[in-house]
């Protein structure tokens, strides 16, 4: 009891802005497509199409588990941040980082990939939907560096040609490149 009238003491004691921004954080909403992760063999496909190099700076939007930034840090000794709404996944992701022993070059994040700073990409990759592809698309024109390559598993981005295509196993990766402005 003693204990927590003074908790409840102390909470009377803290500053305003501190108990206004506290109930004012922002909520993430629902995530816009289900957890479906991409096979490993479509991984390593992704990053033989986008040209993954040392230097290359990766993000992965949709990350769910984060095996596309864990494998890009593993194989290539890259920076990768993993991006996903799903708090769940991102403690994944991080348990997968953790075990592969890349958490010094990877970091996930618990955002909305529609608000998240990506403008330190050279290489951005996606799996989520057609539809979501073409709303997230003038975000990538606009937050990208030219030559920014983009790639994407089983989805396209409307009435923009992919540069490239390859099937693996039945599944479709497209690839294309942020255009000089």
């Amino acid at each position: 009891m003693k204990l927590r009238a003074a908790l409840a003491a102390l909470a009377l004691l803290a500053p305003a802005p501190a108990l206004a921004q506290a109930q004012s954080a922002p909520t993430l909403r629902e995530p816009d497509v289900i957890y479906v992760p991409t096979p490993q063999e479509v991984v390593d496909a992704m990053l033989k199409m986008a040209r993954v190099r040392k230097g290359d700076v990766l993000y992965d939007l949709g990350s769910g588990d984060g095996r596309i930034p864990v494998t890009a840090a593993k194989q290539f000794g890259i920076r990768a941040t993993g991006i996903d709404i799903n708090p769940q996944r991102i403690a994944e992701a991080n348990a997968n980082a953790k075990a592969a022993g890349v958490t010094n070059l990877v970091t996930f994040r618990n955002e909305d990939l529609f608000q998240a700073d990506i403008r330190p990409a050279t290489v951005v990759t996606l799996y989520l939907l057609d539809s979501l592809n073409e709303k997230l698309r003038p975000k990538l024109l606009r937050d990208l560096k030219p030559g920014t390559r983009i790639v994407s598993h089983a989805f396209r981005m409307g009435d923009w040609e992919p540069e490239q295509t390859q099937e693996i196993d039945g599944r479709m990766i497209y690839m294309w490149t942020v255009p000089k402005r």
